[in-house]
């Protein structure tokens, strides 16, 4: 498999091992549910990935940081389970896992498998969203919405949808979902390495709020803020958040 097939494949099968645990734990508490969901899918993409691409430094929301990874060419950056509160939900579907390759400063492939679904969206060919007529729409949690989105919305006289985890709103507006997704509260790499690799696979804009561009595999895998959107949002996104 090259690549692109690997982070495809991965992320497929996380995510079906992921339903197992769902349904073998349906009566267990949530945190249960939880912490089993984290680590049988990070235990299964860090054996995977050590047997596929041994040479390879991962970077996973789930391990310890290796710092080998920052002399590495090759670096896997993972979230075996993105968005843990909606997994631990029987009944939402809005959550992802998210397997992304960065070599040598670029994101060259990506998958953000969406199991619950049964859909995976990954590169290095992504069809474009559907032209949508009506009032931008901006992905925002299901909790109470980020002052930042609704800056945008005011802007672009536009309106938001809630929905779960990084994963499926970036997958929103990918599929025509949602037009714009821009996060200001504290993120790490792996929470939007794949959904970015599949966004700019896809031809939407991807960008820091400030409009630099997103940079991975740095020493602090911190990394807070993020815009993805159509590109013909870009700059009127931008100049709502400056």
């Amino acid at each position: 498999m090259n690549d692109h097939q690997l982070a495809a494949q991965l992320a497929t099968d996380a995510g079906r091992l992921l339903l197992t645990v769902r349904n073998e734990l349906a009566d267990a508490p949530q945190a249960e549910r939880k912490a089993a969901g984290d680590k049988r899918s990070h235990d299964y993409l860090m054996t995977a990935l050590a047997t596929e691409r041994p040479a390879d430094a991962v970077l996973s929301e789930e391990g310890a940081d290796n710092p080998v990874r920052l002399q590495a060419d090759r670096v896997w950056i993972v979230d075996p389970l993105d968005g843990t509160r909606e997994f631990s939900e029987l009944d939402r579907d809005d959550w992802a896992v998210h397997v992304a390759l960065w070599q040598a400063g670029e994101l060259t492939a990506g998958a953000v498998a969406l199991p619950a679904r049964g859909i995976t969206l990954a590169t290095p060919t992504v069809a474009a969203p559907p032209e949508h007529p009506g009032p931008a729409r901006i992905a925002v949690s299901r909790s109470r919405p980020p002052a930042v989105a609704q800056a945008i919305r005011d802007h672009l006289d536009g309106e938001l949808v809630a929905m779960g985890s990084a994963g499926v709103k970036v997958a929103a507006v990918i599929q025509g979902a949602a037009d714009v997704y821009v996060h200001a509260g504290g993120q790490y790499e792996w929470d939007s390495a794949a959904p970015v690799a599949v966004a700019r696979a896809a031809g939407l804009h991807t960008s820091r709020i400030d409009g630099s561009p997103l940079v991975y595999n740095r020493p602090d895998p911190l990394l807070p803020d993020l815009v993805v959107c159509r590109p013909e949002y870009a700059d009127a996104v931008l100049a709502a958040i400056g």
